[in-house]
């Protein structure tokens, strides 16, 4: 990161690295997107694949595997997106947010298809890691394929990491994919910043950014691959229970003493391999 890109994210609480990857990179994880929906790659221990509540309450009728897909969880554990989250390239960057001893949290596969609802109301990413502190929390996403307002690009609010985690809770919608948890004292209109992305762009944003996205407009799809991480250091707060926590992994540097996978967190499930 460059001073000026270091002083963005700290006043907007993002920061966007055009042309991080090239296509060849992204093909590789496109690639594994589509042999893990069609059944055509095993599935990796802890991997969930998502499909979109309108295609499973049967209100909509996919055409394809890949127009049933909202999006796949926690690939960690996958020998080919597992590249994504290891890339010496994006952990030259994470580690001006977390320091040198890095902890991958999660990651996902957007697949956003087409004719579904799919939106994502603004929240906030701290909601779903319970520790701190929150500034040594990042999150990259990296546009597959290009992502503009049309296709249901990111939207984000600048500035808001500097407030508080706020309330958290479902939608008053027709149709909200699972755990798609928006923020309920956002106020009616905030100020959002739409990030449109080409293939390779990525976005770095803090834990209590509050973003969402778009309802995918197009016939084609809105693909993007994303993963959190978190500095060993970090620590949950007195009295909150661990046992439901991911299996976290450290990629880089050396567990810390009390941190997210020090012996306590390991023995609740708290690593992986």
């Amino acid at each position: 990161m460059t001073p000026e890109e270091l002083n963005h994210y700290q006043e907007h609480g993002y920061v966007v690295k055009r042309a991080l990857f090239s296509e060849d990179e992204l093909q590789v994880w496109l690639d594994r997107l589509g042999a893990l929906i069609r059944g055509e790659a095993p599935k990796s221990d802890g991997m969930l694949i998502m499909r979109d509540v309108m295609i499973a309450k049967g209100a909509v009728q996919a055409d394809s595997p890949e127009a049933a897909v909202a999006k796949i969880q926690d690939f960690d554990r996958d020998p080919v997106l597992r590249t994504y989250t290891d890339h010496p390239k994006l952990l030259a960057e994470i580690e001006d947010f977390t320091g040198a001893n890095i902890v991958s949290i999660h990651n996902m596969l957007i697949n956003k298809p087409p004719g579904v609802d799919g939106r994502h109301p603004l929240h906030q990413d701290l909601l779903y890691f319970p520790f701190g502190p929150a500034d040594r929390i990042v999150a990259s996403w990296t546009a597959l394929e290009p992502v503009m307002r049309k296709n249901g690009c990111l939207a984000v609010v600048p500035g808001s990491h500097k407030g508080e985690l706020l309330p958290h809770g479902d939608m008053d919608w027709d149709y909200v994919n699972i755990a798609y948890y928006g923020a309920l004292d956002v106020g009616a209109d905030p100020d959002r910043v739409h990030l449109e992305m080409e293939p390779g762009d990525t976005v770095f944003f803090h834990p209590k950014l509050l973003h969402g996205s778009g309802r995918n407009q197009t016939k084609g799809f809105r693909r993007a691959i994303s993963s959190h991480y978190a500095a060993a250091e970090c620590v949950y707060p007195k009295g909150v229970d661990q046992g439901g926590a991911r299996r976290y992994r450290l990629i880089q540097g050396e567990i810390k003493r009390g941190g997210l996978l020090d012996n306590a967190t390991a023995a609740s499930g708290g690593l992986s391999g």
